[in-house]
């Protein structure tokens, strides 16, 4: 048996409500933009993230609303996305809070920064990897923003690469998951891709 669920019929809280329980765990993009006088920096979290485009290398968030970031974005055609860690957890959280325009959450939630090498807005300090965007394209859809940004530079903490390569384990990313959850790494599991010359038929079927 299974419930039905009609948008339609639905308030939106009540079907953002289903859509963050169900399409999880959701990887974090902690944004830090600057105000386009360069007098505050913010920083927030957005879990409408992934990757968009290879080449060029294009990474997308969606600003639900219009907040600071998507406002700043617009006007600076720049930002950061730091990756958002376990040992990070209250302080990312705390960034999330809805301050009054003008406060730099990164002062108020006491996040360190550091300058970027290629755009205005800074990186966290203490997120192992940074990636410097500049905006590619927006998209307006119904309430939200998808901002796409090209990224322009990377920059990854050498205690996560391991011969060369970020390392999963190391990196401890956080997700966002339904309500007032949030995921952790937990068990990390591994399969090799099957090239049709060497399928063999469904996993299943053995």
């Amino acid at each position: 048996m299974r419930t039905d669920f009609d948008p339609a019929a639905m308030s939106r809280n009540e079907f953002y409500k289903l859509l963050t329980a169900t399409v999880v765990p959701r990887p974090i993009a902690w944004i830090s933009t600057i105000s386009p006088d360069g007098a505050s920096a913010n920083l927030a979290p957005h879990s409408f993230f992934t990757i968009a485009s290879v080449a060029p290398p294009v990474v997308q968030f969606t600003s639900v609303g219009r907040k600071d970031t998507l406002r700043n974005v617009e006007a600076t055609g720049q930002f950061v996305v730091n990756l958002a860690p376990e040992e990070l957890f209250e302080q990312i959280n705390d960034t999330g809070t809805d301050f009054p325009p003008g406060v730099s959450e990164f002062e108020a939630a006491g996040v360190g920064s550091e300058p970027s090498l290629r755009v205005k807005p800074p990186r966290v300090a203490a997120s192992p990897v940074a990636l410097e965007c500049e905006v590619h394209t927006t998209l307006g859809i119904g309430d939200s923003t998808v901002v796409l940004g090209r990224v322009v530079h990377a920059v990854v903490s050498q205690d996560v690469l391991v011969d060369g390569h970020p390392e999963i384990s190391r990196l401890k990313p956080l997700s966002r998951l339904g309500k007032d959850e949030w995921g952790t790494l937990g068990e990390v599991r591994e399969i090799s891709r099957i090239r049709h010359a060497d399928w063999q038929g469904p996993a299943s079927a053995g």
